[in-house]
């Protein structure tokens, strides 16, 4: 049982709170604002207790050889959960890490540490800024989970980004990115206008509640220059505890529509959630 005390401190855009799993040992979600952001169990990194981590986890787990080190930019830090998964499932990666709440990265980095030679480097910096200064054809995977409280910033949604996302990324890379929504779909589909603006392969992972417009939920979004591997990843997501569907192809060009890419002028926000989609206690 973990009888460690949970943390809460004020940081750049918010209140941070560390809090102990009960039922696991060495495990602590870390909340801001109320909202959930990052879940790690640091025995067991393997153990990824959000269902859109999972499904990001699918998807890291399905790029390239299995077990082949992979140079990865992650666009939020939260708890530092993905690229702590990326360590052990993939030894020797190269894990850059961008989190523009300083106060939020030196509270994770005292409390829960990132252990030495892990290959995991830490950068207080904005998201977008940093993406503009990195070099071209430097990153195998991109994953962008970045959001300010419960909402993704407007200046991470744009074809400007869209396109550094694509330049930063090899001929073989693929970008990640967790975003929310419900029905009607207007962000979602907005933001899979745009990358297929720079990407000529799309897919969405989300679960069937969600796609059906049922209720506000998590979609995966995952953008390559070159044609995803479809098949096992269907196969992980649909037999996962919490199953999911993969979109992509005749089925996903149609749920885009008539949505538009995203100009700077025209980028906002994602959705408020609705109240008690994310909140804890």
């Amino acid at each position: 049982m973990n009888d460690s005390i949970p943390v809460t401190r004020a940081v750049d855009h918010g209140t941070a709170k560390l809090m102990p799993d009960v039922d696991r040992e060495r495990a602590w979600l870390l909340t801001v604002d109320g909202a959930p952001q990052s879940y790690v169990d640091l025995d067991e990194p393997t153990h990824l207790e959000f269902e859109y981590a999972r499904r990001l986890g699918h998807v890291l787990d399905t790029v390239g050889e299995d077990g082949r080190p992979l140079d990865v930019l992650h666009l939020g830090g939260g708890a530092f959960t993905l690229p702590r998964y990326l360590a052990a499932t993939r030894p020797g990666s190269r894990q850059d890490v961008v989190e523009a709440d300083r106060g939020l990265l030196d509270l994770v980095a005292r409390h829960l540490p990132v252990p030495a030679g892990t290959g995991i480097t830490l950068h207080a910096a904005d998201a977008r800024a940093w993406l503009e200064t990195a070099p071209t054809a430097s990153a195998d995977v991109l994953v962008a989970d970045v959001f300010g409280g419960s909402r993704v910033p407007a200046h991470l949604t744009t074809l400007s980004y869209a396109r550094e996302a694509g330049r930063v990324l090899r001929a073989d890379g693929v970008y990640l990115a967790n975003l929310a929504d419900a029905a009607p779909f207007a962000f979602l589909r907005s933001q899979l206008a745009t990358f297929a603006d720079v990407f000529e392969h799309l897919a969405v992972i989300a679960e069937p509640a969600v796609l059906r417009g049922r209720r506000f939920g998590n979609a995966v979004l995952v953008a390559a220059h070159h044609p995803l591997d479809v098949p096992p990843l269907a196969r992980r997501t649909a037999s996962d505890a919490f199953p999911a569907r993969v979109e992509h192809g005749p089925p996903l060009r149609e749920f885009i529509g008539d949505a538009r890419p995203v100009t700077e002028e025209a980028a906002v926000p994602s959705p408020v959630p609705p109240s008690g989609s994310f909140g804890i206690g």
